[in-house]
């Protein structure tokens, strides 16, 4: 028998030593003689640990499980390649890419990435290749230069090179395509990432998994079965090593200055900001809003990140795990028919990613409200002109992306503020935290 541990998609769980703890205790608990551990992409960041250490964290983990095998995920190039390959390099893991590129060569080689791999367990062959998501260069700005070739035609010609073994395993950070992928003959099982909805079912015969995003599960593949389980981490008992040394770096952090204070709490659960308007998406939005001195603040429902509630003593730490990303807010040029569109463009329908009931835009200084199926938008308390140039703060991300708001492009680049959390920062300091809902968004 052998079966496969996966955690996926960990993301800023470092940020929460316990539950980063019990996430490596129940993969602990699981692992024997005939496992292997593996992980597939979006394991090193983002979060504020990942940022003080430029991803490194994410060693202690791999360390503390035992990981295998790993692959790439679009937040894993968060500080460049360079520190990507320095992390693959001081790994004790393969990490596994078949269609990653850099200057037109197999990304890392001379660090370690191997298109495939073989590892031999209780008697049996088993062989791994990864891919990840072919847009990671349109998600990510760091990872700009590092291109992807077809994932399908990659998984192919990593099937045909691995030959002769006894279960042939995708690692993916493909998300929606996991569905191709377990199409490619050869293919006994995709276990998936990208997508953060867990997922255990059959497609064609090929076993997809996914475990979720935050180390809330571990998905336990049996080979020999092709069933898999999904288990839930909440109850593991943590993994008390991995605990201290988390805590050491969120100590060395030092995002500790207590900038605000609140006393209802500010969710932000996936629940809370893909569900509307809410008060933390109010809150950025409205930051960026007062930081470019704009006429709207837009802020994107994936790019705040869940955690526990803000509540209390709001430190810069806080902010930080909420937005934490070394990436500019921007004052966009749009026109009011551009506008319309991008307030559009937030519906979940309306995009390649995601649940369909979801809404992925977060705004200041805007009112939507529909009324007898007709949509009325006002800016400022007026009707929104088509016609009229309107300014509009909101991420660099968004300009660099045509995967969220396409609309909205670098041609719209009027200037920047600074860095996301340090506008967080500062508007903190001057207005608080306290946002409230007030109706901009039709419910």
């Amino acid at each position: 028998m052998v079966r496969l541990l996966q955690y996926s998609d960990v993301e800023n769980v470092y940020d929460d030593p316990v539950r980063a703890g019990r996430l490596a205790g129940c993969l602990r608990a699981l692992s024997d003689r005939d496992s292997l551990v593996v992980g597939t992409g979006d394991d090193t960041a983002p979060g504020v640990v990942a940022l003080a250490s430029r991803g490194r964290q994410a060693l202690d983990l791999f360390d503390a499980v035992d990981t295998a095998f790993e692959t790439f995920g679009n937040h894993d190039f968060d500080f460049g390649p360079d520190a990507a390959l320095d992390i693959v390099a001081d790994s004790e893991a393969t990490w596994v890419s078949a269609n990653a590129r850099l200057d037109g060569r197999p990304f890392g080689r001379d660090a370690g990435v191997v298109p495939h791999a073989v590892a031999r367990v209780d008697g049996e062959r088993v062989g791994f290749f990864g891919v990840t998501d072919p847009a990671t260069g349109s998600l990510n700005p760091m990872a700009a230069d590092v291109t992807f070739v077809d994932p399908i035609a990659a998984a192919r010609e990593a099937v045909s090179s691995l030959g002769s073994v006894d279960h042939v395993v995708a690692l993916s950070h493909l998300g929606a395509g996991d569905d191709d992928l377990a199409a490619v003959e050869g293919v006994d099982v995709v276990l998936g990432g990208h997508v953060h909805s867990r997922r255990n079912e059959l497609v064609g015969g090929t076993r997809c998994t996914r475990p979720g995003v935050n180390g809330e599960a571990v998905c336990e593949v049996d080979l020999s079965t092709g069933t898999a389980t999904l288990h839930d981490t909440d109850a593991a008992e943590p993994y008390e090593p991995l605990v201290d040394a988390l805590r050491d770096r969120v100590a060395a952090a030092g995002f500790d200055e207590v900038v605000a204070h609140v006393d209802e709490p500010l969710a932000r659960d996936r629940d809370t900001v893909f569900g509307g308007e809410c008060r933390v998406g109010n809150f950025v939005a409205d930051a960026y809003r007062w930081a470019t001195e704009s006429d709207v603040g837009l802020q994107n429902s994936g790019g705040l990140r869940d955690g526990p509630p803000l509540v209390g003593a709001v430190t810069t730490g806080d902010l930080v795990s909420l937005v934490p990303f070394e990436e500019q807010v921007v004052t966009a040029e749009v026109t009011g028919a551009e506008l319309e569109a991008i307030l559009a463009e937030s519906a979940g329908e309306n995009l390649s990613f995601g649940d369909p009931d979801w809404w992925h835009g977060h705004v200041s200084g805007v009112s939507v409200a529909v009324a007898n199926g007709t949509t009325e938008v006002s800016v400022g308390g007026e009707p929104l002109d088509p016609d009229r140039t309107y300014t509009v703060g909101t991420s660099d991300y968004l300009l660099h992306t045509d995967h969220e708001f396409p609309t909205l492009a670098q041609r719209h680049r009027a200037g920047e503020v600074g860095i996301q959390y340090e506008v967080l920062w500062a508007y903190a300091r001057s207005e608080g935290v306290d946002a409230c809902v007030d109706g901009r968004l039709p419910k």
